[in-house]
């Protein structure tokens, strides 16, 4: 679910503060995107938002997350918009989210 080795890697190259700042800013643009998605799911907007979903997922080490954007980004693409499950996109996000910040790891020192 989550890359450890990335978040690890992350949290090295930009210190503990700015990697605080770094997450907060990722879940606040994260929960925005969402809210986004859930209020106005129109299939010209679904592409953009997983391509931005996905990139913030990869920095910040949510795989599994980035993995359903990407795929979702490719259905999005080829016409395919309905067939994406915006529940459990959202749904991973949340437990990813969760067993993120339950890691010490993602602690500022």
């Amino acid at each position: 679910m989550i890359n450890w080795t990335r978040v690890d890697e992350l949290r090295d190259e930009i210190g503990a503060e700015d990697f605080a700042e770094v997450i907060e800013l990722f879940l606040e643009e994260v929960d925005a995107s969402f809210a986004r998605l859930l209020a106005t799911p129109g299939p010209d907007r679904l592409e953009d938002e997983l391509h931005f979903l996905k990139g913030g997922a990869l920095n910040l080490g949510f795989e599994a997350l980035a993995a359903l954007c990407q795929k979702g980004e490719r259905a999005a693409a080829c016409g395919h918009a309905a067939t994406i499950d915006l529940a459990a996109l959202e749904r991973t996000y949340k437990m990813s989210r969760d067993v993120f910040l339950a890691d010490p790891r993602t602690k500022a020192a």
